[in-house]
């Protein structure tokens, strides 16, 4: 593996420098982690999947005109994207109540709710990414509000058309994490989705049983967490060549 400069490293993922300028290839690592880091276990074979999960989906939302950040998959682990300037807000949207919104707001979990709603979240590991409005976004000048009015637009499309994804193949989302970012291109901008679309940042429960097959199955130490998300591939179609088994990558090289 050639030498790569290493750009930026996150949780669950590296970004390293492309092949050509403004590109970056993006690794998926197989660290789980939660409760703002302070849980933290390796899932052998979670950064494949989550890999090919997230290509499909960006593909998918491409399709019907959704502008991503994503270019193509270069390998098992990784992919080219395109950089951007991320937005530093967490868009949530919320179709069944779960997670965060049971809890602060008293609902039983997997109530359904009124209709989706959308939450903005700050984003800063510092301060556990925390709720925000709408005047909080405008007023620090995160997005402006045309800005903003795009991504509620894009996020309530992307929410649409991937319940209708899911609920095909027999998956409820109950709520997705989105991020965006502006891309620039001949010194004009536009707003992509960025960052990933997996069972790390969205929940999926089997449409019959509520059997869950994202990531809170390692938060609320249910088990089998690299199964569940085996589980999500392969009713998408796209489980892996090398299949659910040890799908452990080689060391990155910075």
């Amino acid at each position: 593996m050639s030498r790569r400069r290493r750009v930026y490293e996150g949780k669950a993922k590296i970004l390293f420098e492309g092949p050509e300028p403004g590109t970056l290839v993006q690794y998926f690592k197989d660290d789980a982690t939660a409760f703002n880091n302070k849980k933290h276990a390796i899932i052998t074979g979670k950064g494949v999947l989550n890999n090919r999960i997230s290509e499909y989906l960006m593909m998918r939302l491409g399709d019907i005109g959704v502008p991503t950040h994503f270019v193509r998959r270069l390998n098992m682990r990784e992919q080219l994207i395109r950089e951007v300037e991320i937005i530093p807000v967490e868009v949530v949207v919320r179709n069944v109540a779960a997670g965060s919104l049971s809890t602060r707001l008293g609902l039983e979990e997997g109530s359904p709710l009124p209709r989706s709603i959308v939450e903005y979240y700050y984003k800063s590991d510092e301060l556990s990414d925390p709720l925000v409005s709408e005047e909080h976004v405008t007023a620090f000048g995160w997005a402006s509000y045309q800005e903003l009015d795009e991504i509620l637009n894009l996020t309530l499309r992307i929410n649409d058309f991937l319940t209708g994804l899911f609920m095909g193949v027999g998956l409820r989302l109950i709520d997705l994490k989105l991020e965006f970012g502006r891309l620039w291109e001949d010194e004009e901008m536009r707003l992509v989705l960025a960052d990933e679309i997996s069972p790390d940042n969205c929940r999926l429960w089997d449409r019959q049983t509520n059997e869950k097959f994202d990531k809170d199955r390692f938060r609320r130490d249910l088990g089998n967490v690299q199964e569940g998300y085996a589980e999500i591939a392969r009713r998408l179609g796209i489980l892996p060549e090398a299949g659910p088994r040890d799908l452990s990558g080689p060391e990155t090289i910075q």
